[in-house]
């Protein structure tokens, strides 16, 4: 590894990948232990990626785009975990968005190609919540709860480069940072609740 930023986690003689993990720690996610567990070489960092040797990159919780010249570069597969059912919700706070938009709720592991979150799909998942009787945190909690597992669920497969991308269907829909509405109250609102005062703040402008 090259860039300054990125710790290295553990050291393995002969092992069996070296892995570059993007963004959450091991705090934050139990990936980065799993993997270890599976004598995978783990580096990490949440700093933008400039440089690297690796055989495998991991973005999960990672705020940087990898733009497609240092994808060129890194000459080794890169795979990001989206709690979005792609192509719907790209970018940023795709949980708000799939109630906002009524578009569908899900998580997608994919390739990435350079693009936001528009490369080809590994695997992914419908899942489907009650926002009656849940907060936009529950919820979002419940989405990394079912990445993690599905990641976990493939890791070998994974771990093999044993996949068969797919092309994402359609244009779907994307959002910055900055398109959250003002008017938003915060994660911990119930959701049927918050959306109801959101669009009738919209009808009264």
């Amino acid at each position: 590894m090259t860039t300054s930023s990125i710790r290295q986690l553990n050291q393995i003689a002969a092992p069996r990948l070296r892995v570059l993990f993007l963004g959450y720690d091991q705090k934050q996610s139990r990936l980065i232990d799993l993997l270890i567990d599976q004598r995978c070489e783990v580096y990490h960092t949440a700093q933008q990626l400039k440089d690297s040797t690796c055989d495998l990159i991991i973005s999960f919780g990672y705020r940087h785009i990898i733009n497609a010249t240092t994808l060129n570069r890194l000459s080794c597969p890169a795979v990001n975990l989206h709690i979005a059912y792609l192509p719907f919700n790209k970018g940023s706070h795709p949980n708000f968005w799939s109630f906002y938009d009524q578009t569908p709720s899900g998580i997608t592991i994919h390739l990435i190609d350079g693009g936001l979150d528009t490369g080809p799909i590994l695997y992914q998942k419908y899942v489907n919540f009650n926002p009656k009787a849940m907060t936009f945190r529950q919820t979002q909690a419940g989405l990394k709860f079912e990445i993690e597992a599905l990641f976990t669920n493939h890791l070998e497969d994974i771990l093999n480069f044993n996949w068969s991308p797919k092309p994402q269907s359609s244009a779907g829909t994307r959002h910055k940072t900055c398109d959250l509405p003002v008017a938003f109250s915060g994660w911990d609102q119930n959701i049927t609740d918050e959306m109801r005062r959101l669009k009738h703040a919209e009808g009264s402008d």
